[in-house]
């Protein structure tokens, strides 16, 4: 059978400062959109991550959105204060 590793919660700690630092990078690295709001794609275009991911981030309250319709919008610079707090 294959090998069991638990995780806990200082690796998951550890995981999510990981994560953010490497998003920060990656916001860095990319000019400012020309408009203030941004649709749920162009977030996880922009930070390269995957749906799922960007759903946690809202669902812990990490990232503030607006949902109207069945879109989610997220402010960008709601986006770069969130990873210059973690």
């Amino acid at each position: 059978m294959g090998q069991v590793e638990i995780v806990t919660k200082t690796d998951l700690q550890e995981f999510k400062i990981e994560l953010l630092k490497e998003i920060k990078l990656l916001l860095q690295s990319v000019k400012t959109p020309a408009r203030e709001w941004l649709k749920g794609h162009e977030v996880r275009s922009l930070l390269n991550i995957s749906a799922s991911t960007l759903q946690s981030l809202r669902i812990t309250g990490v990232l503030r959105f607006s949902k109207i319709g069945g879109n989610y919008f997220y402010k960008y610079e709601d986006i770069l204060k969130v990873l210059e707090n973690r």
